[in-house]
């Protein structure tokens, strides 16, 4: 279960820190006219504060555990991007439908998954 545990959260760490940090390579502009037409349009300081705590969340899922210093932050960030999931899930939902907002479930089901993993089935505290 370490393994796996493992796995998902070096896969999902790769995933915010590169999700994070788009959002400050490109311009508020230039995302804008990547997204869908009907998009819900947020102020460029929202964006950039879900980039931070992105990228922030990306790192405290696999720092705490390589580096043994307060392994639960692992947990806290692992609960910090379920939540952002589940607004990116309903943005997505009203924005573009159903459809295109399930793997924005896979990745917060992935989340919880590794928050529950950390706490209950292989904690790094053992």
């Amino acid at each position: 279960m370490n393994i796996l545990l493992w796995i998902i959260q070096i896969l999902l760490a790769l995933l915010f820190l590169f999700a994070g940090g788009t959002k400050f390579y490109y311009t508020i502009e230039q995302m804008r006219a990547m997204g869908p037409p009907n998009q819900i349009l947020f102020p460029g300081w929202f964006i950039h504060f879900i980039g931070v705590c992105e990228i922030l969340g990306g790192l405290g899922l696999v720092l705490p555990g390589l580096l043994r210093i307060k392994p639960y932050l692992t947990v806290l960030a692992a609960i910090g991007l379920t939540i952002i999931m589940i607004g990116a899930v309903v943005v997505t939902a009203m924005s573009v439908g159903l459809g295109p907002a399930i793997p924005t479930v896979i990745i917060g089901l992935l989340c919880a998954f590794v928050a529950y993993g950390r706490t209950k089935l292989s904690p790094f505290y053992r």
